[in-house]
């Protein structure tokens, strides 16, 4: 009897055990499952909002600098023909092109000329200071190369390009080409030049406008190598009889200290 009711008693544990519905054990688990993906899902969540925040607080510091510097360079020079060189075709002569260059800031600029063909090109000047609104008209010379593969002479294409520099530089000074190695980080290409040959024989507006521009750079180079003669005597103020003054008085000057040597 004792061995009956012990085995009854296993019998029931194990049938209590069994008894419990399937659907609950499967239940619980699910729920469980669910819950955690459910806490995932909310903290991924909570994460892109968090970053969406981030970004959206970010400084606007990287965004202006990035706008600025697609920005294009402002201009320091003002240039007549704004991007272009026009050269008369002759082949196998040197001829002569014009830029005339402003300078449009409130404080003095040097310029700068270069070019991919310095053997055959030169400029003049080659470069310069310019005051605030000053304005001068550059002569570039060029050797013109005779057409190949029986070119048509005007239809020739050019490799040759110029380029202007400019640099904010502090009052009147002399100009030196060196000025833009010591101050490279502050250089400016202003404009970049191709060469466009024009027929000479064949008017143009672009050919008149040249030979214009070639006159007023003449007179001006004449009108500083030949200061214009005065037909009477200056005033003081515009330094010659002031200079002469200025020298009598250095000779008088000399004078007494060789007299005051002599005395000793």
């Amino acid at each position: 009897m004792a061995v009956e009711s012990d085995k009854t008693g296993s019998d029931g544990k194990v049938w209590s055990f069994c008894s419990m519905p399937f659907w609950q054990t499967t239940h619980a688990s699910s729920s469980s499952s669910s819950t955690s993906s459910m806490h995932n899902s909310v903290h991924h969540q909570s994460q892109i909002l968090q970053s969406l925040d981030r970004s959206t607080h970010q400084p606007s510091t990287t965004v202006s600098s990035v706008a600025k510097s697609l920005l294009p360079t402002r201009r320091r020079l003002r240039l007549d023909p704004p991007n272009k060189l026009y050269f008369p075709y002759e082949p196998g002569k040197q001829v002569r092109s014009a830029i005339a260059i402003k300078n449009t800031c409130k404080s003095h600029v040097a310029f700068k000329f270069q070019t991919t063909a310095p053997k055959s090109c030169y400029m003049r000047p080659p470069g310069g200071i310019l005051a605030p609104g000053e304005s001068i008209i550059a002569t570039v010379f060029k050797f013109v190369e005779p057409p190949e593969n029986n070119e048509k002479p005007i239809d020739q294409k050019s490799r040759v390009k110029f380029k202007i520099m400019s640099l904010k530089v502090k009052g009147e000074m002399d100009y030196v080409p060196e000025l833009f190695d010591e101050q490279r980080d502050h250089v400016a290409v202003e404009q970049i030049l191709r060469v466009i040959f024009l027929d000479p024989e064949r008017p143009s507006p672009a050919l008149d406008k040249l030979k214009r521009q070639l006159a007023e750079a003449e007179a001006a180079l004449e009108a500083r190598k030949n200061p214009q003669e005065e037909t009477g005597p200056r005033v003081a103020g515009e330094g010659l009889v002031l200079d002469e003054w200025k020298e009598r008085r250095e000779r008088y000057l000399a004078r007494q200290q060789v007299e005051v040597v002599e005395s000793v």
